[in-house]
């Protein structure tokens, strides 16, 4: 799972992509490390165009996830688009994209601790974006803040193409790079969606040094 990425482009990038997109972030610091229930930024549709907030990441959980649990933490990445859970938040007003110029993947060897792979379009990250679905919820994520009110989001994954299949062979993000993607992602018909669940052709993605 795809649980840490980073946005080191500016909202300037960001808007680029969107024409007359309402841009409600604030002051968007270079984002290195973004963990699961950070607040990051994410483009929804809105009533008058697209627009850009801060949202929390990790959409509800399913009922069953939940069972014996006081908090949800939420759930980061979407695979299942088929689940009643997640069939409801596919329509065009609750679908989303969410800029990045990296993310990573863990790699897990026998005898070797746990340690992230970073994955990028090209060695000077280029702004790209994750297919997601947002929600407006109310829920306990720490138990320390009680009930609270959040827009969530989360975004899809597929099958790994071959580089991130080399360190996590289960899954990798829905990744859009151009704007008729992301447009297309945004507009199509809920039908349609499967069809745009797909990895990145094989030698899109190379691996990084998180310190560059």
């Amino acid at each position: 799972m795809c649980n840490l990425y980073s946005l080191t482009k500016g909202q300037d990038a960001i808007r680029g992509w969107f024409d007359g997109i309402n841009d409600q972030a604030g002051n968007l610091p270079p984002m290195p490390g973004i963990y699961p229930d950070y607040p990051a930024p994410v483009v929804r549709h809105g009533d008058g165009g697209p627009v850009l907030e801060m949202m929390r990441w990790g959409m509800p959980s399913p009922a069953f996830a939940l069972k014996g649990k006081k908090t949800d933490r939420g759930v980061t990445n979407i695979r299942n688009i088929a689940s009643p859970h997640w069939r409801r938040w596919l329509v065009r007003e609750h679908r989303c994209v969410v800029p990045f110029t990296a993310f990573s993947e863990p790699l897990n060897r026998p005898g070797e601790r746990s340690r992230p792979i970073w994955f990028a379009l090209g060695e000077d990250r280029p702004l790209a974006f994750f297919a997601g679905v947002w929600t407006q919820w109310t829920s306990v994520r720490k138990l320390k803040d009680g009930e609270t009110t959040d827009n969530l989001y989360g975004f899809l994954t597929t099958e790994p193409n071959a580089e991130v299949g080399a360190v996590h062979p289960k899954a990798m993000p829905v990744i859009l790079t151009t704007p008729d993607e992301v447009h297309t992602w945004l507009s199509a018909e809920t039908a349609d969606l499967p069809a745009l669940q797909r990895p990145l052709p094989d030698g899109a993605l190379q691996v990084i040094d998180p310190e560059d």
